[in-house]
């Protein structure tokens, strides 16, 4: 277990900490809700008595998104997510740290292999709930999926926004969030990124969703974006 100089609430984003190592490094990381447990290796901190796991953001998307200013970190305690395309659940185990025993995450995922490791994460977290499905076919889990707050997706599908939206007409509530992580390069390897997440938002755009912020994830992701956007149920 590394050793901290110091732990803080981070000043921007709720359940976000930062840690001060005696090196002199600065690291993101969310309070434990499993204390003594690892998800990928994570280092664990521990300051008095509180256990904190760093947030990679070379492995977490998200992290890479708070880390290149993303102008909002939207999730809260007791938050319902639907998370579309969550593989083996090393985000979606920091969410799972900031919404808390009361919050959910449907952890949704279309490959048995990743599935079987994240039902081994969600054995321990139980706010978890793996759902093996095809996020292009959301009247399939419309039985076990209430209405969320927000939306997480990381899906390697032509037509992300599409598909992000569809879920989104079924499960998200007016006013909900929508953290959409981009591949450029899953929708086209023949235009470029930027070309691409024009073509996205304007979806997203018709679709419903307000773009509240929108960040590059290089260095620790190329060619991928995050989007933050909030949904507004058509009238």
């Amino acid at each position: 277990m590394a050793m901290p100089v110091s732990i803080k609430p981070h000043d921007k984003y709720r359940g976000v900490y930062v840690v001060e190592l005696e090196d002199g490094g600065i690291r993101l990381a969310t309070k434990n809700l499993v204390p003594g447990h690892r998800v990928y290796g994570e280092r664990l901190f521990k300051l008095e008595g509180v256990e904190y796991r760093e947030w990679n953001a070379f492995r977490s998307k998200l992290a890479g998104a708070l880390l290149n200013g993303l102008a909002d970190q939207p999730i809260s305690e007791g938050d319902k997510i639907l998370y579309l395309g969550v593989a083996s659940g090393t985000t979606a185990s920091h969410i799972s740290d900031i919404i808390g025993s009361k919050g959910r995450i449907y952890g949704l995922d279309v490959a048995p292999r990743v599935m079987r490791e994240f039902i081994m994460v969600a054995e321990v977290r139980k706010n978890l709930y793996p759902i093996l499905a095809d996020a292009r076919k959301p009247q399939e889990y419309r039985h076990v999926v209430e209405l969320v707050d927000g939306i997480y997706a990381d899906i390697a599908q032509p037509e992300q926004a599409s598909i992000v939206a569809d879920n989104a007409d079924m499960f998200l509530k007016d006013g909900g969030y929508l953290l959409l992580a981009i591949k450029a390069r899953s929708i086209d390897v023949t235009k470029e990124p930027s070309e691409i997440y024009k073509r996205e938002i304007n979806t997203l755009k018709e679709r419903g969703f307000e773009i509240v912020s929108v960040v590059h994830l290089e260095p620790y992701d190329k060619d991928h974006a995050m989007i933050l956007a909030r949904y507004h149920r058509k009238r």
